[in-house]
């Protein structure tokens, strides 16, 4: 995954012309399970020896949003915790009613925007809006 993201980002600053990233900020539903951890660490591998060697990566975690069909219910999932699991995990039934919902926000991986220098020089600087 973070490959991709490096790929899609390196890929986005050669259409601006961009001499460097200086900024990837991420948005990342917690439905994704993925590791954040993780995908800094390999970020920062990954990104040796490019345009965005030194950038800064900045992430955000969205929560889920369900929504109810039965009751018309639509805001947070309801968490179920598990000790099993050592941490909560978010259903699939309804708060209010118990029946099933479905997701409407959480399952995203999404580069919200970058940051690049255009000229080389540190006062020219854009952001380039994303959504993939």
């Amino acid at each position: 995954m973070t490959q991709q993201i490096v790929q899609t980002v390196l890929e986005e600053a050669k259409k601006y012309n961009a001499k460097r990233v200086t900024s990837v900020h991420l948005v990342i539903g917690k439905l994704t399970f993925l590791g954040i951890d993780q995908i800094k660490f390999s970020y920062h591998l990954l990104v040796k020896g490019t345009l965005m060697e030194h950038s800064k990566l900045l992430i955000e975690q969205m929560e889920p949003t369900v929504k109810c069909t039965s009751c018309g219910y639509q805001g947070p999932a309801k968490y179920v915790d598990d000790p099993a699991f050592h941490f909560a995990i978010p259903t699939l039934t309804c708060p209010k009613c118990g029946e099933q919902v479905t997701i409407k926000l959480g399952r995203e991986c999404t580069i919200k925007n970058i940051g690049i220098v255009t000229n080389g020089q540190s006062g020219d600087t854009r952001d380039v809006e994303g959504g993939k």
